[in-house]
């Protein structure tokens, strides 16, 4: 029998709170955080969530603190990770977290109410619209003939 191993977490909820960012004493930037997470329900139960708690390293820790707020939508890969460690009181603890490897926007910029400020290095894209007089002109084929495929 083959070995198989998989460990793939994809969550989708609202920060609750905001993310901050901290250094390691290597100066490797992380932020800790919780996204909760609606569980589905039945009529005439209340509303439940789960509160779950995220960790992100590096450049995606810097992301996360550069674009997210506390209510943010927000949609995250990784992967579940144990921990387990001796309180003060000598209680044996665990904590299991997700360990963020991808963070991505769900809401619209108008949506999210968040405009971060730019950086001194950033680039900026330009603006545009979709309105049909800006739209690009493309050449109107008349058979697929001369198509490759």
């Amino acid at each position: 029998m083959a070995n198989f191993n998989f460990n793939k977490v994809i969550l989708g909820g609202r920060l609750t709170a905001d993310p901050e960012l901290r250094q390691t004493p290597q100066g490797i930037a992380v932020t800790s955080f919780s996204i909760a997470v609606n569980r589905p329900y039945s009529r005439g139960t209340e509303q439940q969530a789960d509160f779950i708690n995220c960790v992100a390293w590096r450049s995606t820790a810097e992301f996360i603190t550069r674009y997210f707020r506390k209510g943010s939508s927000i949609c995250v890969t990784g992967s579940l990770q144990n921990r387990s460690w001796t309180d003060q009181q000598g209680q044996k603890r665990y904590a299991t977290d997700v360990v963020v490897s991808e963070a991505n926007f769900v809401d619209s910029r108008n949506e999210s109410g968040f405009t971060p400020a730019p950086a001194a290095d950033s680039y900026t894209a330009p603006a545009y619209s979709s309105t049909e007089e800006e739209a690009p002109k493309f050449e109107e084929l008349s058979s697929d003939d001369d198509l490759p495929f």
